[in-house]
């Protein structure tokens, strides 16, 4: 096993510890909470060039980790994002990005990304960066994924989370909408902090 995917099987078995544990309640009838993950910027890049965070501060970011070969829940995530986009005014939706952040390196080239996002909506922006940058933005924002092992036909899935981080104008993670959060939700969330 490389190390890269020794790393991502031991994060991905922290988070699921981390989630589980808040979930649970501490044997007193108390629930236990769990901190919101911090975030953080980064520099991707993208087929039409670097995505730097810092540079996109004053709009509202909806960052999704991914990848272009995801069955389900990719194409569902992007679809809802792009509901979310449409549903927007024209001034509001010059002030929000919607991003998707490849958790498949090795696969996922800036055009390819360009090409999958494109497909849900124009305005969404895909990006990727190398294994190391990857595992270190994922950690930043409490990300779990795993590659799977290669199936006999040269294919394999990563298994990753589904929620999509609402990043407010001041860089800061501002909410977290889990996997088939209404439409409605998403856009009075963006609306709440333009």
């Amino acid at each position: 096993m490389n190390p890269v995917s020794f790393l991502l099987r031991g994060l991905a078995a922290a988070l699921a510890i981390a989630l589980l544990a808040g979930c649970s309640d501490s044997g007193t009838g108390e629930r236990v909470l769990v901190a919101r993950p911090g975030g953080g910027d980064f520099v991707l890049q993208s087929a039409n060039g670097p995505v730097d965070t810092k540079a996109l501060r004053g709009n509202v970011l909806l960052v999704y980790f991914g990848y272009v070969n995801c069955p389900d829940i990719c194409p569902m995530s992007m679809a809802a994002g792009a509901a979310a986009l449409n549903a927007l005014t024209p001034a509001e939706r010059a002030r929000t990005r919607m991003i998707m952040i490849s958790v498949d390196p090795e696969r996922d080239t800036p055009a390819r990304l360009k090409e999958y996002v494109a497909y849900f909506h124009p305005a969404m922006i895909g990006a990727v960066g190398t294994a190391a940058q990857t595992v270190a933005i994922a950690k930043s924002f409490g990300v779990g994924y795993v590659r799977q092992p290669t199936r006999p036909d040269g294919g394999y899935a990563v298994d990753h989370s589904s929620q999509t981080f609402v990043i407010g104008p001041d860089g800061q993670v501002a909410e977290l909408l889990p996997l088939g959060v209404a439409t409605d939700k998403v856009v009075a969330t963006v609306r709440k902090l333009l």
